[in-house]
């Protein structure tokens, strides 16, 4: 059997993440397949090199192609990236894992935190697929998918507790406009990823209100604080949090109007209810599905969050706008650590 000259990657699925990170590794030089749901996606990728549900004015690499069909995608993969929605994560791998071969590197881009077992999308990673955590790796960082595609600067941080790893996958997916950087740092790059959308969702809350520049930055550095004070209970390291994985993404997802969860949340801040944001949206917005794991996981371990105990209590409609607002700004005054 001829060796190839390239490593192969199959990313699951072809939403918009998906899909940059696809183009991003096929220009790195990576012979990479899309695994599509849908076929007419498939089909469009495979034909007229584009992705017509989500970057249909930008042509794809034409060695990039797609399949409907999980065992072919991970026939021979040396990567598995998984880009689908936390909370479905367990039902979907479940259904993949037998297919996955034994030297697969399993590679997650996902942002949220699962409801109910409050784990880390790693975690669920290892415990369905049967895996060592040392063949998990974690993508993450300020990283929005429309300016990748459309080739602007962009950085990440590549996690994973086998640094070998973590530079293989490094060396699949570096272009001249996509820098990665490696980690050994798992819980902190995903615990940074996902507590900056529940941040986002406040910031885009207090623009919908009008409440102003002042507002949108102390939210930030505030949700800097509450998210590096949970990743260090949880064994991370609190540089981590002032990475390109921490600040880096807490920055782009909260001030991008690129980004669907600060999207998201400037719609609730116009009055519109949790159902008509989600229409109005139109995208997976892990925010809105993370929070309250996120704050039950904060309270299992005595770790005060006041953001996000706000905005899951917005969600669930548990206080008005006004009330959430309110909240936060009437906590008692102390020091700042």
């Amino acid at each position: 059997m001829s060796q190839r000259r390239f490593a192969r990657a199959a990313v699951f699925s072809a939403g918009a993440w998906g899909t940059a990170v696809a183009k991003v590794l096929a220009d790195a030089g990576t012979e990479v397949i899309v695994h599509a749901r849908r076929s007419e996606i498939a089909d469009a990728i495979n034909t007229v090199h584009r992705n017509p549900g989500y970057f249909p004015d930008i042509e794809l690499p034409a060695v990039l192609t797609a399949t409907g069909d999980p065992v072919a995608a991970l026939d021979g993969a040396d990567f598995l990236v998984l880009s689908i929605p936390a909370q479905s994560l367990r039902t979907s791998l479940a259904a993949w894992a037998p297919c996955i071969g034994p030297d697969t590197m399993i590679v997650s881009l996902m942002k949220g935190i699962e409801a109910g077992s409050g784990l880390r999308a790693s975690q669920v990673i290892t415990e369905v697929a049967g895996v060592s955590a040392d063949r998990v790796a974690v993508l993450s960082g300020p990283n929005l998918a429309r300016e990748i595609m459309n080739g602007q600067p962009a950085a990440a941080t590549v996690a994973c507790p086998d640094e070998d790893a973590a530079r293989r996958f490094q060396q699949a997916c570096h272009t001249p406009y996509f820098r990665p950087y490696t980690s050994t740092d798992v819980t902190g790059c995903e615990l940074g990823g996902a507590v900056k959308n529940v941040i986002a969702l406040a910031v885009g809350i207090a623009s919908g209100m009008g409440l102003g520049d002042n507002a949108a930055a102390t939210l930030i550095t505030r949700g800097l604080a509450e998210t590096t004070r949970l990743a260090v209970a949880l064994g991370a390291h609190p540089a981590t949090l002032a990475g390109l994985a921490g600040l880096g993404d807490l920055v782009a997802t909260c001030t991008s109007p690129l980004s669907r969860n600060r999207t998201f949340g400037a719609h609730l801040g116009h009055g519109l209810s949790v159902e008509q944001a989600t229409a109005a949206t139109r995208k997976t917005t892990e925010g809105v599905k993370s929070a309250e794991a996120i704050l039950a996981l904060a309270q299992a371990h005595g770790i005060e969050m006041p953001i996000t105990e706000v905005i899951s209590a917005l969600l669930y409609e548990k206080v008005t706008l006004d009330q959430a607002a309110a909240t936060l700004m009437q906590r008692p005054p102390n020091a700042e650590r």
